[in-house]
């Protein structure tokens, strides 16, 4: 079940998302690092070849896609680097590499916290971005005086901060400080804009009561994305414990709060619910209505498409068909 989830995730996500790709740093190896220290990130760096086949289609497929754009521009600093050219020097000697593409993870300590050898998928590739997240814990550094009764925004805000990297829970944390904090002040609402990962709790109903003063601190567009993320998040768990209320309950945010992007999400939030549960019929109408209503003129999402419907019910000859309808009409589309 878990599988399938995530599975859609990326394909629902690949077309919701705003982010075209990841954002390569320009500049020197020491100043991506300083870059890294100021925002305190991650520095994801790409070590290639130019003659290296799997890094063309890395670099070709996996890197343009938005889902994995989406996640490494929001948690890294990541950098290109050709190991075969000047620009490359400093950063060689204190990182080999014996293979191409080599995929580092650096803290900006200047510690190599995960090395992965060999082009990912763009599922393999997110899931290593996130187990190199779950190496770095910096929660030591905030834990003991929270403990003793810190409750000063800045500080709650690194913490929480600090364990949702590390992949530890914030909720009981960030709902205890934001049930009386004052969200006239900034700080409060960046922790409560860090802190809503759910359309389904107390903090997503806090968020859209101060949407209009976050949209001033980050964009209305990152808000309404936080709030897509959020409705997603529940329909993970509509599916999880099957629980249609849940499902319902996130279309009808979506609708309230981001009523420009709700008829999309609804069609998405159906294939993956139906997905997850299994009901091929309410699933293939789903699908057909996604692809004739939002990705009808897109050859590759339209591709995307039809692999995801294969990969979802590989035995079930109604979906079997459907999608090798879709992929006939992206086939047309590119020759076109």
């Amino acid at each position: 079940m878990r599988k399938i989830l995530i599975l859609a995730l990326f394909v629902l996500c690949a077309v919701i998302l705003k982010a075209e790709g990841i954002e390569f740093f320009h500049g020197t190896w020491e100043e991506a690092m300083e870059e890294a220290k100021k925002q305190e990130k991650l520095l994801f760096v790409d070590a290639y070849a130019v003659w290296c086949g799997p890094c063309k289609r890395m670099a070709k497929n996996i890197f343009p896609l938005k889902e994995v754009g989406e996640f490494y521009n929001k948690n890294f600093i990541n950098v290109k680097l050709d190991y075969e050219k000047v620009e490359a020097d400093g950063f060689r000697k204190d990182y080999p590499v014996s293979a191409f593409p080599t995929l580092y993870y650096i803290d900006y300590t200047g510690e190599a916290v995960h090395v992965q050898k060999g082009a990912q998928d763009a599922e393999g590739f997110i899931q290593l971005g996130k187990l190199a997240l779950s190496k770095v814990d910096r929660t030591g550094d905030y834990v003991e005086e929270y403990e003793k009764g810190n409750r000063d925004p800045k500080l709650v805000y690194n913490y929480v901060k600090a364990l949702n990297q590390a992949g530890k829970p914030s909720l009981k944390i960030a709902n205890n400080y934001l049930r009386d904090a004052d969200m006239s002040v900034e700080q409060n609402l960046k922790i409560l804009y860090i802190s809503t990962t759910e359309a389904d709790s107390r903090l997503f109903d806090k968020l859209v009561e101060h949407r209009k003063a976050i949209g001033k601190i980050y964009s209305d567009e990152e808000v309404d994305d936080k709030i897509e993320v959020a409705c997603f998040k529940t329909i993970g768990k509509a599916v999880e414990f099957q629980l249609d209320m849940l499902h319902q309950e996130a279309i009808g945010k979506m609708k309230t709060h981001v009523p420009d992007r709700a008829k999309k999400f609804a069609t998405q939030a159906d294939m993956l619910y139906y997905q997850g549960l299994g009901k091929v019929a309410n699933y293939v109408s789903a699908c057909k209505v996604f692809a004739k209503k939002y990705v009808k003129k897109d050859a590759e999402k339209l591709n995307a498409l039809a692999e995801a419907m294969k990969a979802a019910f590989p035995l079930d000859k109604s979906v079997l068909k459907e999608a090798d309808k879709i992929a006939k009409k992206a086939s047309k589309l590119k020759k076109a």
